[in-house]
This record gives C-alpha cells, structure tokens and sequence, in this order.
C-alpha cells in the first residue's frame, strides 16, 4: 500500500518512514578552480599551471528516522565551509598544508578534512573521496585504505 505525504502524516503517524534497513551510501560533487606547480617532476606539471577540479564525497551510514542517511545539504556546508575556502581560486602550494599538491595528496587531505567534520549520528562514515585533474584523469582515496 502507498500513501501520499498527507495521508502519512494523518493516517499512519507512527509508521516508520525507514524503507531501507541497511547502509546507503550518499554523495555529492563540487567544481573548483585553482592554479599550482608540482616539486620534483620533470615535466609541464612543475610550472604554474590551473585545473577545474572535480570533487565527489561520498559517505555511509544508517537511516534516519526520516529516511536519509545525511542531507547533501549538510555535505555542501562542509564543503563550503572547511574546502572550499583553500581550495576554489587558489594557489594550492601557499592554501594547503605542506605538501606536493599532487591529485593523490590532495584527496587524502580532502578525505581527513571531511572525515573529521562528519558528525556523530547514523553510523556515519566517509566512504571515499574522488578528485579529478581533468576529465579522465582522478585520484581517489577510500575507507579501507585508512589504516591509521
């Protein structure tokens, strides 16, 4: 039987809106801009060049009482407020900690940042972060490859 928001509402109040008891991964992907230089590379990569950066973040977890697992809204929040900022229309190697700002050690430091922002409800967990370079080329870092 299917029933419309209203008739949930008035005729089923105590009926859980839950339809999948299980883990269900949620995503969201962002665009940015931002120019740097790659250290020890010989090759057109070691001058300052800019990328449009493609980012996906996917996390994991248990239904809410709602049916969701987060809200891709909230994911844009962090987003925006803890990425976004060191990364969209920067130079990646002065906004970013020390590193070489290769894709690979970007994702892995978008991976930890996002992770670390995440909160504690619904058996919520990052699953893996994907960054694209350009069109066909990404790195990706994911849970499992966490072994710290």
């Amino acid at each position: 039987m299917f029933f419309t928001p209203k008739e949930i509402k008035k005729e089923v109040p105590n009926k859980s809106l839950i339809y999948a008891p299980k883990r269900v991964l949620v995503s969201k992907e962002f665009t940015f801009d931002a120019a740097h230089h790659l250290f020890q590379y010989e090759g057109k990569c070691k001058f300052l060049h800019g990328h449009t950066y493609r980012l996906q973040i996917a996390v994991s977890g248990m239904l809410d009482e709602r049916g969701m697992v987060y809200d891709f809204g909230d994911l844009k929040s962090i987003y925006k407020e803890h990425l976004e900022p060191q990364l969209d229309h920067r130079y990646l190697n002065e906004s970013l900690p020390y590193m070489n700002t290769t894709a690979e050690n970007m994702v892995y430091w978008i991976y930890k940042t996002v992770e670390a922002h995440l909160p504690d409800q619904h058996d919520l967990r990052m699953e893996y972060v994907r960054l694209y370079e350009t069109p066909s080329s990404y790195a990706e870092f994911r849970r499992g490859w966490d072994l710290t």
